[in-house]
């Protein structure tokens, strides 16, 4: 049965909870959201809707992810709960080495060097294999006709592309950029809210990837478009490291909160710095939200468990420890210890914003997705493969350049990635799908919205809506403009450096659905600080 108040929303924004019985898309953009539940009601099932989602996205909210970036899943289907890595890996060629030849002592953001293997497209060939209903080719016809019809921008999208544009037009001069103009600023400038943007391009290779089940992407003639590109403008990419690309079955990790059961997948996703904070937290009983002691202890937890992630955290094959040893009960007691009444600093790296779309499906069958796709940092290298729309993520830029690092740069390596989908459920029965996007902001937008659910009894709409807060480095935590004035003094007493943020986005954008295990009724939240959406039926 739900656990939560369904009227108790003590933190409204413009949404309230979304009911309904028979299927529901929750994202970050109504077309898609619309798009997804249009698979469900032509006989597809939560799988094919999230790659009808996934893919509509990269055309509807493309500021924030595209066809060459990466992407994770954890899937509900047969009273089983199933992982997929969507990640792509470094070029084999590249090295810290090869890096500093280049002039660069760091990483840079865009350009070539940061580009990894693209996975989204093959976790959505992979998940349509695995568990789909409908041909992909059905799957991806609403992203493939948004693309050709075009469609209005609408409000956060415009803003953003508007940020991104101005920010791309100071500093890529040279030729390997003119694609992203062409593509995304066909007018020399960024598209307007209500404006009709559209893409051939993006819709060509939609449809190649749809009618060959991504095999063109990664063995066929796109394949061959990017590594021309590559070796044109002076990348690192190879047609043996999109040929070697594999998508990765995963068994996610999980720890128990307070009677729930949350499921993270593992590294290289970041998601278990949300299950050590859990862990943490799990010793601690609260009973208010809005309480100082409450948001210390969150806060606290996750600096813990963030100082863990940043040390040991890189691709699985590449670690020098057992992830699980991380979210044990004794660890977890270990480290609850170390939190005491004031602020404490601990050795973590600065996180850094990120542009990434999450979405959440469930079906009539009791089958649920929780998916996330990434470009990073909005549109990702500031790299589009000529003719095609298909922008690189610039995922390598969280590669350290310390050879003695865990995450070191190392051709054919998944660096440490912050898009984490998440699960719950409760006593072996699916509860469903969350997810909070926002580079390092996702584990504590996980945590936060947990609590807001299971402690604090708010429905999903609710526990997203609630003021957030998010921790930087050091003793540095920011905090929304609508965040309690007094909570905010009593944390600065308690040590924390508080500090108000003006920009919505660096909170986070997520999407919720609790089921109901003995009516299948399903409660939807999604985020309002977006154009978030639920379709539902």
């Amino acid at each position: 049965m739900f656990s939560f108040n369904h009227q108790k929303n003590p933190y409204p924004i413009t949404k309230n909870a979304t009911y309904a019985k028979n299927g529901m898309v929750a994202t970050s953009q109504p077309l898609a959201a619309q798009a997804g539940l249009d698979i469900l009601k032509k006989g597809g099932n939560a799988i094919d809707a999230a790659i009808a989602t996934a893919a509509c996205l990269t055309v509807v909210e493309p500021t924030s992810n595209g066809i060459g970036g990466d992407a994770f899943a954890i899937v509900w289907v047969k009273d089983k709960l199933f992982g997929m890595n969507g990640s792509g890996r470094s070029p084999q060629s590249i090295s810290i080495e090869a890096i500093k030849e280049l002039g660069h002592e760091e990483i840079p953001k865009y350009g070539w060097i940061p580009v990894t293997v693209p996975g989204a497209p093959g976790l959505w060939a992979d998940l349509s294999k695995k568990f789909g209903k409908l041909p992909l080719t059905d799957v991806l016809k609403p992203a493939i006709t948004y693309a050709v019809e075009g469609f209005p921008i609408s409000p956060t999208l415009g803003r953003y592309w508007n940020i991104a544009f101005n920010k791309f037009r100071t500093f890529n001069k040279s030729a390997e950029f003119q694609a992203w103009f062409d593509t995304f600023a066909p007018k020399g400038r960024a598209p307007r809210v209500g404006e009709i943007w559209s893409s051939l391009d993006h819709a060509e290779t939609l449809s190649e990837i749809a009618e060959t089940n991504a095999a063109s992407f990664y063995h066929g003639n796109l394949a061959e478009k990017m590594v021309a590109f590559s070796k044109q403008s002076g990348g690192f990419l190879r047609a043996e490291d999109l040929a070697s690309h594999q998508t990765e079955s995963v068994e996610p990790l999980s720890v128990n909160y307070h009677g729930y059961d949350v499921w993270e997948l593992p590294p290289n996703s970041q998601g278990i710095i949300a299950l050590q904070a859990l862990n943490i937290l799990n010793g601690f009983d609260f009973s208010e939200r809005d309480n100082v002691d409450t948001l210390h202890k969150q806060i606290e937890a996750l600096k813990l468990a963030f100082a863990d992630g940043f040390r040991y955290l890189t691709d699985e094959n590449f670690m020098n420890i057992d992830s699980r040893d991380l979210i044990s009960e004794s660890y977890g007691d270990l480290r609850r210890k170390q939190i005491t009444e004031t602020a404490a600093v601990p050795e973590a790296g600065e996180p850094v914003m990120s542009g990434t779309v999450y979405l959440a499906t469930a079906d009539f069958e009791g089958n649920m997705v929780s998916f996330i796709q990434s470009n990073y940092m909005g549109f990702g290298a500031g790299l589009v493969v000529p003719g095609t729309g298909i922008a690189l993520q610039n995922r390598g830029h969280n590669f350290s350049m310390d050879s003695n690092h865990v995450n070191a740069l190392k051709g054919g390596k998944r660096t440490l990635h912050t898009i984490i989908p998440g699960f719950l459920t409760k006593n072996g029965q699916p509860i469903g799908p969350f997810g909070v996007m926002g580079g390092f902001m996702m584990p504590q937008g996980h945590v936060q919205l947990l609590m807001n659910a299971i402690d604090f009894d708010l429905n999903p709409q609710a526990a997203l809506d609630a003021p957030r807060f998010q921790w930087l480095r050091d003793k540095i935590v920011e905090v929304e403009p609508r965040f309690a004035h007094h909570l905010a003094v009593e944390l600065a007493d308690r040590g924390h450096d508080v500090r108000i943020a003006m920009e919505p986005n660096s909170f986070g954008r997520g999407q919720m659905i609790w089921r109901d295990s003995k009516t299948g009724v399903m409660c939807g939240g999604t985020e309002s600080r977006t154009d978030g959406s639920i379709a539902s039926w």
